[in-house]
């Protein structure tokens, strides 16, 4: 399963941090389908994660002026570090909510297998490691 299918399988937080699978369900679903219609879990989030792709945004085009002023390398590097612990933070902040929406919905669902796997191949490809070839972990 690829990050863009397995998205349609995610929900909301409710209140206090619990799932609601049809929180964003539209009225004329039937109760089984309300159930497959899932929202995003970093949705209560969104305008904190906006917020700081903003930020990113502005980190971005100040490194580009660095680079067009022809500022001092390790002064670039310095700003390059910073905008690379933000994009972490970033990430961190969405894979938190991941494992506690989705990842938790799943579970119950009895599909969490497939959501597991998809998020560890995701995290060995930002660490720079081999995605599994078997889907599963060796140990």
């Amino acid at each position: 399963m690829n990050a863009e299918s397995a998205h349609k399988h995610q929900v909301a937080a409710g209140p206090a941090g619990v799932p609601d699978v049809a929180a964003d369900a539209p009225a004329d679903l039937a109760p089984e389908d309300a159930h497959n219609h899932f929202r995003h879990s970093y949705t209560r989030d969104r305008t904190q994660l906006v917020r700081r792709l903003a930020r990113i945004e502005g980190q971005v085009r100040g490194i580009a002026r660095m680079i067009e002023r022809e500022e001092y390398c390790v002064d670039i590097l310095q700003q390059t570090a910073a905008l690379r612990a933000a994009v972490d933070a970033l990430s961190i902040l969405i894979l938190e909510d991941h494992v506690q929406g989705c990842i938790r919905t799943a579970a119950e669902r009895g599909e969490a297998d497939r959501y597991v796997d998809e998020v560890i191949d995701v995290v060995r490809r930002a660490l720079g490691r081999p995605v599994r070839a078997s889907g599963k972990n060796p140990g």
